[in-house]
C-alpha cells in the first residue's frame, strides 16, 4: 500500500499578516523615539500617535505631555478612510454610552434632594463669615471631589483647594487647608526654592527660579462666559480674608499666574480697552467713568441723542 503524503498547508495567507506586520515596524523604525530622541520607535501612543521605545519613555511622555494614552473614540474621520473598524467603533461607542446613562439612572444618589442637613450648615457658617457658599447638584465632578468642612471646635474652615499653575501647564489639590493659612504659606509647599517638595518643586521650576512677581487670581462666579472676570487676591492675608464678600462654588480655584502673563487675566471692573478715553464707531466720546463690563445695559440717552442728530445734519446736507 502507498503511503498518503502529507502535503504542506497553503501559507500564502500567514505570510501576508507577518509581511503586514514587517512593514508596519519597518516604518516605526524609521522614526526615533520622541521622548528620548535617541532610540528607535517600538510603540505609538493610541491617543496623540506619537512614537516610543520603552515603558519609562512612555510614562515620560504622559507625564510631560497630559496625554492619557486612551484612543479619542469620537476623532474626526473622513468619509474616504471610513471602514469597518471605524463603524465598529462608533456602534461600541453608542454602547457604552448608553450603558453608562442606565447605570446613571439606577443611581439612587442621584435620586437623592440636593440640599442637605451638612450643606445647610456649612452655607450657613458662611454667611457668617460674610462668604456666599454654593454647591453643584450630586453628580457633579467638583461636587464629588469637594472635601470641605467646618470644625466646630476651632470654629474655622479647612477648605478643598485647587491651586492651578499655568505656566507650568500643572495643577495640584490640597485638602484640609485651615482657613487662616496665608496664601503665602499654602504656595511655599509647592514653589520655595528649600521648603516645597522636590518632585514638585521640579515641575514647577518655571515659577521656582523666576525673577518676575506672581499674582493670584481667582474667577468671579455667576458671569457670562464671553465676559470672565477675576478677582486679585492679596499672598500675605489669610484665605478666609480674600474670600471674604465673595461667592464660592464648591471650593476655591487659584490661578498663580507670572508677571508676563497678568494681563489675560482681567480684574473686576477693569475694561479690555486701552486706558483713557476712546471714540466708538459712531464718533461718541466714551468716558473711563463710564466704562460699562460687558454684558450690562445702560440707558444712553445722550448717544442716542448724539447719534441722531449726527443722522439728521447728515441726512439734511449730503456731501
Amino acid at each position: 500500500m502507498m503511503e498518503g503524503l502529507i502535503l504542506p498547508k497553503s501559507e500564502s495567507g500567514l505570510d501576508s499578516t507577518v509581511e503586514i506586520h514587517r512593514t508596519m515596524k519597518r516604518k516605526m523604525a524609521l522614526s526615533n523615539c520622541e521622548a528620548c530622541g535617541c532610540r528607535e520607535a517600538k510603540y505609538r501612543c493610541p491617543g496623540c500617535t506619537k512614537h516610543s521605545c520603552s515603558l519609562p519613555c512612555v510614562k515620560r511622555h504622559k507625564s510631560e505631555s497630559g496625554c492619557s494614552g486612551v484612543r479619542d473614540k469620537a476623532a474626526f474621520v473622513p468619509v474616504g478612510k471610513f471602514d469597518e473598524m471605524n463603524l465598529l467603533s462608533d456602534y461600541r461607542f453608542l454602547e457604552d454610552t448608553g450603558r453608562l446613562a442606565d447605570g446613571a439612572n439606577r443611581d439612587a444618589l442621584i435620586h437623592k434632594p440636593i440640599s442637605n442637613k451638612f450643606l445647610r450648615f456649612l452655607k450657613s457658617r458662611a454667611r457668617k463669615f460674610d462668604l456666599e457658599l454654593k454647591f453643584l447638584p450630586i453628580g457633579f465632578t467638583k461636587r464629588k471631589e469637594n472635601t470641605t468642612f467646618f470644625n466646630k471646635r476651632d470654629n474655622k474652615f479647612f477648605w478643598h483647594l485647587k491651586l492651578i499653575f499655568p505656566q507650568s501647564h500643572t495643577e495640584y489639590v490640597a485638602r484640609r487647608v485651615p482657613d487662616d493659612r496665608t496664601l503665602d504659606e499654602i504656595l511655599n509647599l509647592y514653589i520655595h526654592p528649600t521648603e516645597s517638595d522636590p518632585t514638585i518643586r521640579q515641575k514647577l521650576k518655571v515659577y521656582v527660579l523666576s525673577s518676575c512677581t506672581q499674582k493670584i487670581f481667582m474667577k468671579v462666579e455667576n458671569r457670562k462666559s464671553n465676559s470672565l472676570r477675576y478677582y486679585e487676591l492679596d499672598s500675605k492675608k489669610s484665605l478666609l480674608e480674600n474670600l471674604k464678600n465673595k461667592t464660592v462654588i464648591e471650593y476655591p480655584v487659584l490661578h498663580i499666574v507670572l508677571e508676563d502673563h497678568f494681563h489675560q487675566y482681567v480684574g473686576l471692573g477693569q475694561a479690555e480697552t486701552k486706558e483713557g478715553n476712546e471714540e466708538s464707531s459712531a464718533g461718541i466720546p466714551v468716558k473711563e467713568s463710564e466704562e460699562q463690563e460687558e454684558g450690562e445695559i445702560q440707558d444712553d440717552t445722550d448717544g442716542v441723542k448724539a447719534i441722531g442728530q449726527q443722522y439728521v445734519i447728515q441726512t439734511l446736507n449730503p456731501e
